[in-house]
């Protein structure tokens, strides 16, 4: 981006710089669930520079609207000026939280993502308990509340717990031969609930003789915290990871990463984090070049494309969703594709690039019914292509997809591309 920190940050400067032209209503998210001009992205800046003008007091409801939006980013994708409306509403939910507080079980969230030693503990704990609460749905790694509880409706699917994390049930450098090495970022939920990505992965990196560093002492890259306003837990993440790339950077080639909202954060949203950081900015930066999603890096740097096409060709057919992570911050569309094409059928639905609805911590709780009305689209875009599987490189679209899917009895499958890529190298 070519302004400086100072000038993105300063919220009257963006919203002196909105013509308010309106392209961005409707495309955005929550305008098209909640229709009212405070909820769109030139009320949300026109408020945020009355906000630092003194104009508007952050108070409870200026709190609600600010929470409302879904960092979609799709109003930056449209915008004339690309105004970053996503990050300034990043940076006021931090003076929110500073105001107000975070709520206890958001507090006791990111206490779990800064220690993933205690993280460790809670997942094999909810793995040994989660079928007194939930019934499990194996197939599709969910499960349903048993009991109608305010955030935990009988309805709603929600990831279900495996009983070892894949860092946990490996060792942590894996050799495939020497020729090459890569490190693997693998994002919470992959880790704890999606267990077949990072399998998946490995698979991959198995039959292209790449070795494998599961990099453990990696850390959340601080995603949830960031859009929930949480900087103390993402200053201590981001700091942490950085370091720890730093410490091996050298001995790979890329850090992969199967997951877009983590890419996007590790890759992008460190670098705005730390504006006001001068050293950890730089720091930030120097990381960017190692840091790839899995699809982007295994088409642009290795054979696997045409591995594949020595393949069997399955009649599964596959549709793509793009994850706003990955396509609109990081310009990754093509790449699943291309590779998911060369053995199996693809159709693509009415609309890939309009958002699923998941939305962040604050959006999946209080603000659920947001993220509920935002995926009945998505789910009818799905249902409408009559395929076999959803594919998308993100496991917080498919916590979202699998829970929309479920609202409107679709019988498509989510599957990550790794896993897709995994099951044709199998045959």
């Amino acid at each position: 981006m070519s302004k400086k920190p100072e000038d993105i940050f300063n919220f009257s400067e963006t919203s002196d710089a909105c013509v308010k032209c309106g392209k961005c209503i409707p495309v955005c998210t929550i305008h098209n669930v909640n229709a009212d001009e405070v909820t769109s992205p030139r009320g949300f800046i026109d408020l945020l520079g009355a906000y630092q003008n003194g104009n508007l007091d952050l108070d409870k409801n200026a709190k609600d609207i600010f929470e409302s939006c879904f960092l979609c980013t799709n109003c930056v994708d449209v915008c004339p000026k690309a105004l970053p409306v996503d990050m300034i509403i990043e940076q006021v939910r931090s003076d929110i939280a500073q105001k107000f507080g975070i709520a206890w079980y958001k507090r006791a969230f990111f206490l779990l993502l800064r220690h993933r030693w205690l993280n460790d503990i809670a997942f094999k704990l909810g793995w040994t308990f989660q079928t007194c609460g939930f019934k499990i749905k194996a197939d599709i790694n969910s499960m349903n509340s048993r009991f109608n509880l305010p955030m935990l409706k009988t309805d709603r699917l929600f990831p279900s717990l495996m009983k070892i994390s894949f860092l946990n049930s490996h060792k942590e450098n894996i050799d495939n031969g020497g020729k090459r090495k890569v490190a693997i970022f693998i994002g919470c939920l992959a880790n704890y609930n999606y267990k077949d990505i990072g399998e998946g992965l490995l698979e991959i990196l198995e039959a292209l003789e790449i070795d494998a560093f599961l990099a453990k002492d990696q850390k959340c890259c601080g995603a949830p915290a960031y859009f929930t306003g949480d900087f103390d837990t993402v200053d201590s993440n981001a700091k942490h990871n950085i370091e720890y790339f730093e410490s091996f950077g050298a001995d790979v080639e890329a850090i992969i990463i199967p997951e877009a909202t983590c890419s996007a954060m590790l890759k992008i949203d460190y670098e705005h984090y730390f504006h006001d950081q001068p050293e950890w900015k730089e720091r930030a930066i120097a990381i960017k070049d190692k840091i790839f999603m899995a699809t982007e890096w295994l088409q642009h740097h290795t054979h696997l494309e045409q591995l594949l096409a020595s393949k069997k060709k399955d009649t599964k057919i596959v549709t793509y969703h793009d994850p706003c992570h990955a396509k609109k911050m990081q310009g990754i569309h093509r790449e699943p594709r291309n590779l998911i094409s060369k053995n199996y059928n693809m159709v693509e639905m009415s609309d890939p690039n309009v958002c699923c609805g998941f939305g962040g911590v604050t959006m999946q709780t209080e603000k659920y019914h947001f993220a509920k009305a935002a995926g009945i689209p998505k789910a009818a875009m799905i249902k409408k292509t009559e395929a076999d599987i959803v594919s998308a490189e993100c496991s917080a679209c498919r916590m979202q997809i699998n829970a929309s899917m479920g609202y409107a009895d679709v019988k498509t499958v989510f599957k990550n591309p790794i896993e897709l890529i995994a099951e044709a190298l199998r045959k």
